[in-house]
């Protein structure tokens, strides 16, 4: 018997007929743009830049699919009376057209966002100030090479919302997330990695305490069920371990750590109540040191 996304088709069904505003008109939106199409919603897309600056393969598909626009710098003047809202990343859900829309009902989200609630596969999210790229690509390959069927992106690859249909309960998907992304999500992966948090993007932030707690986010939602892989070398992401509801995975460069997998000298062990496990011994670690880091953390969470 072939696999049905239930809350796929049911999305799908919701979105008929329904007032849809997409927010942000990047290439990476026209797949969202043919999307919203598809179904059959009422879509009207919004973006501070004018009319000559939207890129001619994203004004194509609204001239062809003969969506209405707002353009310019008051261009969310006439965001009203919409039932579901796709704002970018960099449009903050703080901004007051958004928080009127979300008062009245409407439901405000983002891509990444939908497509976490809807995905059927097991979902790992990858989030810091630092090494967000290269740990997701890291654990993208090691998933890939251990036999998974894998997708990649969020913040890197390409858009997934579109290909939620074709995704298996068996599959696993990997997501660069960052805190703008993660700002007001209801959502949290089933494996959330932290690879560390330091002052970052305070020009856009309201305070390190706004970016800590978008952060945060990844690990807020997750149960009993999930798992949460820590840093145990930065402050913040350690302290994310009381609010964890899951498993707690801590890695450790520098410290001999009471649980969890560290580096300790040529060899990276596992430690749990002073018993220890060596899963690998190199000489040279140079960059392996973090992929084998990982590796190790994955297997824990992938058995």
């Amino acid at each position: 018997m072939s696999f049905v996304n239930t809350k796929l088709e049911e999305f799908n069904s919701y979105l008929d007929g329904k007032r849809v505003a997409v927010i942000g008109l990047g290439v990476s939106n026209i797949p969202l743009i043919e999307y919203l199409h598809e179904v059959g919603s009422e879509t009207v897309v919004f973006d501070n830049k004018e009319l000559n600056q939207i890129d001619s393969k994203v004004l194509d598909k609204i001239i062809c699919y003969d969506m209405k626009y707002s353009l310019g710098e008051k261009y969310l003047e006439k965001l009203v009376d919409f039932d579901v809202i796709f704002r970018s990343p960099s449009c903050l859900p703080s901004n007051p057209s958004l928080m009127l829309e979300a008062s009245r009902g409407a439901i405000v989200t983002t891509e990444i966002e939908m497509f976490m609630e809807l995905c059927p596969g097991t979902i790992i999210g990858v989030t810091g100030s630092d090494g967000k790229t290269t740990t997701t690509t890291l654990i993208y390959e090691i998933l890939k090479a251990g036999g998974y069927n894998t997708y990649v992106g969020g913040n890197i690859g390409t858009p997934l919302f579109t290909k939620v249909g074709e995704m298996k309960s068996e599959d696993m998907i990997v997501l660069e997330l960052s805190s703008f992304q993660l700002m007001n999500m209801k959502i949290s992966p089933k494996v959330s990695v932290v690879t560390n948090i330091t002052p970052n993007h305070l020009n856009v932030h309201e305070d390190m305490e706004e970016y800590i707690e978008a952060k945060k986010s990844i690990i807020e939602y997750q149960d009993e069920n999930c798992t949460a892989i820590l840093n145990y070398d930065n402050n913040i992401t350690k302290s994310f371990a009381d609010d964890c509801k899951g498993k707690v995975v801590f890695f450790s460069h520098d410290a001999k750590i009471p649980e969890g997998y560290m580096v300790d000298r040529n060899a990276i062990k596992y430690c749990k109540r002073r018993h220890e496990n060596t899963y690998f011994r190199n000489k040279k670690y140079g960059n392996k040191r973090n992929s084998q880091l990982y590796e190790c953390c994955m297997r824990d969470c992938c058995n």
